[in-house]
């Protein structure tokens, strides 16, 4: 991958709260300018991007939309603005609600697929285009953020993202094939029961203290456990990891 003056240009979906605000302080440490998106809280988009400048980080919070094609085009010209681009975290993600699938209305199903599974994709699709060797780019590195639920199904809680988090492992492997000749290694990161607002704001507070005697390590992780696994997946010490996912899930 090429330098460039500016150092390395990032893109952080949902990087302004949880895993991807502890993200961004992570990969500002390392050198990375940020471009990170978020969906409608300003007062923790505020909040991070402040907390990453005065690392003496470039960082363009971006509100917009990643399940419409006018956000995804409002995402890639700010960061198209900045300079080439380099690095793609897709992290934004939502469960929206906590039940069995029968109980889970069509709409949540078909969000939930949208922006976990579609907007991902379709964001991973517009980083090869900008960051591919064979288009004009200099290479760069995609990390997906999965879910452990992607391998254990999370019955009675929330199929449907499970499935879409399924897709994510798929996403990895198959785009991490496809585009090692192009300068991009794919690469995943599985996190299992993280302490972020997604439980909270799929209705159930409580979930980590419910959850938390089944880990073998017996405790909720942290969001910079998690971005400490994507730097280093970003790094040039990760330099021969491609097409695979990283499970951080405390064992189980």
């Amino acid at each position: 991958m090429a330098d460039h003056p500016g150092g390395r240009l990032t893109i952080i979906t949902g990087g302004t709260r949880g895993i991807g605000a502890a993200t961004a302080l992570r990969l500002a440490a390392d050198g990375h300018r940020l471009v990170l998106a978020y969906a409608a809280d300003d007062e923790s988009a505020e909040a991070t991007a402040t907390a990453v400048r005065e690392t003496g980080a470039a960082c363009h919070p971006v509100r917009c939309d990643l399940t419409t094609d006018e956000g995804l085009d409002a995402l890639f010209a700010v960061a198209g603005e900045h300079g080439p681009l380099t690095g793609l975290v897709n992290n934004a993600g939502a469960t929206f609600h906590i039940g069995p699938l029968a109980d889970t209305e069509p709409d949540v199903v078909r969000r939930t697929i949208d922006l976990n599974l579609t907007a991902a994709l379709l964001c991973a699709r517009r980083a090869v285009l900008a960051m591919s060797t064979d288009r004009g780019g200099t290479g760069g590195v995609i990390v997906n953020v999965s879910s452990g639920a992607a391998t254990l199904g999370s019955p009675g809680e929330y199929v449907q993202y499970a499935a879409a988090k399924a897709g994510i492992d798929a996403m990895t492997l198959g785009l991490g094939t496809e585009v090692a000749g192009q300068g991009i290694r794919v690469v995943g990161v599985a996190p299992g029961h993280i302490r972020t607002r997604m439980h909270a704001d799929a209705g159930e507070p409580g979930r980590l203290d419910r959850v938390a005697p089944s880990i073998p390590l017996r405790r909720p992780g942290e969001p910079e456990e998690i971005a400490e696994a994507i730097a280093w997946l970003m790094s040039e010490a990760a330099g021969y990891v491609t097409g695979t996912t990283l499970r951080v899930a405390g064992g189980r």
